[in-house]
């Protein structure tokens, strides 16, 4: 697809279902930003996730992508994990009312959650024999949720591997019109320090894909 996307070296992985021999380097590498933004986003960075974050202070690519994860990795390097939890918890838990960041399609498209945009991405879920972990209790529409979906149907991970034209199909019904302004809001959020440049990498992603999946159709 033409796609600059650098190498997915220190992007927190996750499982895949499908051999990585059988997918392009190309969609690997896209697969590895997914994976690094669902890790860092569903729940506060552990040790080992930020380990791996750090490892990006070495990415070569000098596209404004491969700049921003070298920035998000040379920032991690100086932040310890405490502070990264507490920075979390900040943006997406907070107090009261809650975190400054709501990261959920519904919200975004709708100004509420649980309205019709998770029914829609719960439908497709179905289609796709997608379902819940159990393991947390967010809406689906979970801006890290959607991005492991995107990793999955690229590598596999929910039977084979995804035709071009259905992810393109998820990414512009369930993320197009709003991620990126997710990205951005997180980009410039009070409390972010080292979600800024995520926000950052997010954001510039975001513009990639539909780019790239806009120049494939």
């Amino acid at each position: 697809m033409g796609r600059d996307v650098p190498s997915e070296r220190g992007a927190p992985p996750i499982e895949d279902a499908t051999a990585a021999g059988d997918i392009s380097q190309e969609d690997l590498s896209r697969a590895g930003v997914y994976a690094l933004l669902a890790k860092a986003l569903i729940e506060p960075l552990s040790d080992d996730t930020l380990t791996l974050v750090r490892g990006l202070e070495d990415e070569t690519d000098d596209s404004d992508l491969g700049r921003a994860l070298q920035s998000l990795g040379a920032l991690a390097v100086r932040t310890p994990t405490v502070k990264a939890e507490q920075e979390y918890s900040e943006l997406f838990f907070g107090l009261g009312a809650g975190g400054e960041m709501t990261p959920y399609g519904s919200f975004y498209k709708t100004g509420f959650v649980y309205e019709k945009p998770l029914a829609d991405l719960r439908q497709d879920m179905t289609e796709l024999g997608i379902e819940r972990s159990g393991e947390t209790s967010e809406p689906e529409d979970h801006i890290a949720t959607l991005c492991e979906i995107m990793h999955g149907l690229i590598t596999g991970a929910f039977g084979a591997p995804a035709t071009l034209a259905r992810q393109r199909e998820f990414f512009h019904k369930h993320l197009a019109t709003w991620a990126g302004q997710f990205f951005e809001d997180l980009e410039g959020a009070d409390a972010a320090v080292l979600y800024m440049p995520l926000g950052t990498v997010g954001k510039l992603f975001m513009t990639v894909e539909a780019e790239a999946f806009e120049m494939a159709a």
